[in-house]
């Protein structure tokens, strides 16, 4: 246990001189005029669909098209700006037919171009999609 606190203790002491050192670059690199000010803290997006594996994947997509790709899912269309809470069991088994009828690497995909076109996944699919990635991340 005491080797646990030390070590704890060790780690913080390391990471404030490391933070003091950046600070005081930082502030050089002001001063000079290399800088106009400190680094502004980028927030994470509070949209995020929950299934965090799936953002960081579309978030990529996101820089390369902004075209709309259909998988064989032109009836969803209709459910445009439906919250992920008010789809029915029968709506969310319509997409879970969809879903579980695509190829695994079409799934980044697919949530991107759901994105687009401004359907919510129904909120009980996103664990379903995230275990499905994770999954094929893992093998």
């Amino acid at each position: 246990m005491k080797i646990l606190i030390a070590s704890l203790l060790v780690l913080a002491i390391i990471a404030f001189i490391l933070g003091y050192f950046r600070n005081r670059k930082i502030q050089r690199l002001i001063e000079k005029g290399e800088l106009d000010r400190f680094p502004e803290v980028k927030e994470v997006d509070e949209e995020c669909c929950g299934a965090h594996t799936v953002c960081e994947r579309d978030s990529l997509l996101a820089g390369m098209s902004q075209n709309i790709e259909y998988y064989d899912d032109e009836q969803l269309d209709h459910w445009a700006g439906i919250g992920e809470e008010e789809y029915t069991d029968e709506q969310e088994e319509e997409f879970r037919e969809i879903f579980y009828t695509m190829k695994e690497s079409d799934v980044a995909g697919w949530i991107r171009s759901l994105q687009l076109r401004g359907i919510h996944l129904p909120l009980d699919m996103k664990e379903e999609v995230l275990m499905v990635i994770t999954e094929r991340r893992t093998n």
